[in-house]
């Protein structure tokens, strides 16, 4: 099990968060005779180590900083990024769709940049498994440098493993050993016969899935396979508000579409799924309906087609690095991997704020983005 994260004084190595008057989070690893500078002046690293979570220090200028540790969703939303990761409103809904659970058998295929490894990880607390697939070396070693880079190391129960997941599935998963499966990929539907195979009567399966094209496919491949219950889909918007005084009212702007989720759970061997009572006034689609919507001709799917953010080689390449520098500095302080909140990782800095960055990176116009690109 994982102890929970450390409290009291901050201390030499941890991790944290300072906010500073405009609300901007700038994020710092505290080392003794260091200093964080911004516009707003600089702070002595050593006025930090000793105080409480959620003092404030003032910097040389006389600007006050709100300093506190992160929480996983603030480390998240400003790690190094490979692919496109699993926001915190959708992370926390796979959680509860696919009912993920301490002692469970996970499976994730499309572990991108490690954001919903991380959640997943979080919620085994050390018991269980999860097996992450991935096609690119490169976005693992992204994802294993945030991984190691919160909990101090690569925890004893992940695994990732590099290939197709239809190859690859069968032979780190016999049939039937594995509970949950989540699938955050171009084509879900290539890949259920090994899915099926692989969970266990009752598991569930979860797909996210980025356009309605991809939805309506993944849902009729799964209903045409007759191993599963009726598969159910939704999506997940947040808006914030704004109460201050008497002026309560919604914010100008909100995270709204990112994904669908689609979830449904394996039945028993030889079972068939008793037929759904239609209304009268409703008439079923057809086979060229579905062909019209969405295409058999997988050429014709591909990242281009469903606007799929790439990522170039050289910025891959670059935050891959900033990964693997996180995790060999929070290996070399021996970071127990109970330190999620605290864990230190590379000497730098972001100012990513997660209730602004979200909005932002969906857009396509986030200054982590900008930054990593130059």
């Amino acid at each position: 099990m994982i102890p929970a994260p450390p409290s009291g004084p901050f201390r030499a190595g941890d991790r944290v968060q300072l906010t500073g008057p405009k609300g901007r989070m700038n994020t710092v690893w505290l080392t003794p005779g260091e200093h964080f500078h911004s516009t707003h002046g600089s702070i002595a690293h050593d006025a930090l180590i000793g105080a409480p979570d959620g003092s404030v220090a003032v910097s040389t200028t006389g600007y006050e900083f709100l300093a506190l540790r992160p929480l996983l969703e603030d480390i998240i939303l400003s790690m190094p990024r490979g692919a496109a990761i699993i926001y915190p409103k959708d992370a926390a809904q796979i959680l509860a769709k696919a009912d993920i659970r301490p002692g469970a058998r996970v499976v994730e295929a499309g572990v991108g940049s490690g954001a919903l490894s991380l959640w997943i990880l979080r919620m085994l607390g050390g018991t269980g498994s999860l097996t992450s697939f991935e096609r690119r070396e490169e976005f693992a070693e992204v994802a294993r440098g945030n991984v190691a880079s919160v909990f101090g190391g690569e925890p004893e129960n992940w695994q990732v493993a590099i290939g197709d997941l239809a190859e690859a599935l069968p032979r780190e998963c016999p049939d039937g050993t594995v509970d949950r499966v989540v699938l955050d990929m171009l084509a879900p539907w290539e890949c259920l016969d090994a899915v099926s195979a692989a969970l266990v009567p009752g598991g569930v399966l979860c797909c996210y899935v980025a356009t309605v094209t991809q939805l309506s496919r993944v849902a009729e491949a799964i209903r045409a396979t007759g191993r599963f219950t009726d598969p159910q889909a939704d999506e997940t918007m947040v808006r914030g508000w704004h109460v201050e005084g008497l002026a309560v009212r919604p914010d100008h702007r909100m995270v709204a579409h990112t994904g669908f989720l689609l979830t449904a759970r394996l039945l028993a061997p030889g079972t068939t799924l008793p037929a759904k009572q239609q209304r009268g006034s409703k008439n079923p689609g057809t086979i060229d309906d579905v062909e019209a919507w969405t295409p058999s001709d997988d050429d014709r799917w591909s990242e281009d087609a469903v606007g799929a953010k790439q990522v170039s080689d050289k910025v891959l390449r670059k935050r891959s690095r900033q990964a693997q520098r996180a995790a060999e500095h929070a290996e070399s302080q021996g970071v127990p991997s109970s330190n999620v909140e605290s864990a230190p990782a590379t000497d730098t800095m972001s100012d990513a704020d997660p209730r602004v960055d979200e909005a932002e990176f969906i857009q396509g116009t986030a200054k982590q983005e900008a930054e990593s690109n130059e």
